[in-house]
């Protein structure tokens, strides 16, 4: 597969909606993730990232603006044990309480759809990283969408990636580009390259996001060897 600039990959998509990415650092020493959400209404753009535990939630800049809070405010990011869950709605907390019962992550996912915001049918995309005993880790990334924009059907796909290639991420997004209605990401997550800085990564995804659509951000290293992360979160609304 051939390895995207994802600042090529952001600068010229206006409307890749909400973004997962996961992946290695260079030096091999980090797992590294990110999520990022856009907007095009006002209710869209009216949240910020704020943490809660060891993840994030969405909530309203302007609570007084928030209109309907049912696909907008979520949990973004949870960890249970070790394991951080990614995924751009409420099937965070589907994918945590159904594999703290021991249910697999593809298996959680399974009892969820794409969202039922005709006549888009926004993917639910999900992300998982698993470190293990050895202090490697593993990822898998996942879509739920319609079959191309028909909802009487719901595809599932599943991506998992063992022992990850230092400085590769893969990078998966809710829609292929801006439009009416929006179309559904097609094909695999795209390859992209991970640099050893957290500041790097952050300003490179943050400064490449449509400035207009561009809501929020979140990226985390988490080191291999000794578990400890770091965390940073950018939010357009201040």
């Amino acid at each position: 597969m051939e390895m995207l600039s994802i600042e090529k990959e952001l600068k010229e998509n206006a409307y890749p909606g909400r973004g997962i990415i996961i992946g290695k650092s260079a030096d091999g020493k980090n797992a590294v993730t990110a999520y990022f959400i856009m907007g095009r209404s006002e209710n869209s753009r009216n949240r910020v990232f704020v943490t809660e535990g060891e993840g994030i939630r969405t909530e309203a800049f302007d609570p007084s603006k928030l209109t309907d809070p049912s696909l907008i405010i979520y949990a973004p990011v949870r960890v249970l044990g070790n394991k951080t869950i990614v995924t751009n709605g409420d099937q965070t907390d589907t994918i945590y309480e159904q594999m703290n019962n021991q249910m697999t992550f593809e298996q959680s996912l399974r009892l969820r759809e794409f969202e039922p915001d005709a006549p888009n049918y926004t993917p639910r995309i999900s992300g998982i990283i698993k470190h293990e005993e050895d202090k490697s880790f593993n990822y898998a990334l996942s879509i739920l969408k319609s079959a191309n924009g028909n909802p009487d059907s719901c595809q599932r796909y599943t991506f998992s990636y063992k022992n990850p290639i230092n400085g590769e991420g893969h990078f998966i997004h809710t829609y292929k580009c801006d439009g009416n209605p929006l179309p559904s990401f097609e094909g695999e997550p795209k390859l992209i390259s991970i640099p050893n800085d957290i500041n790097e990564f952050k300003d490179i995804l943050w400064n490449s996001l449509n400035e207009e659509n561009k809501v929020s951000l979140f990226v985390r290293y988490i080191e291999l060897e000794t578990g400890k992360t770091t965390t940073i979160i950018e939010n357009k609304n201040k």
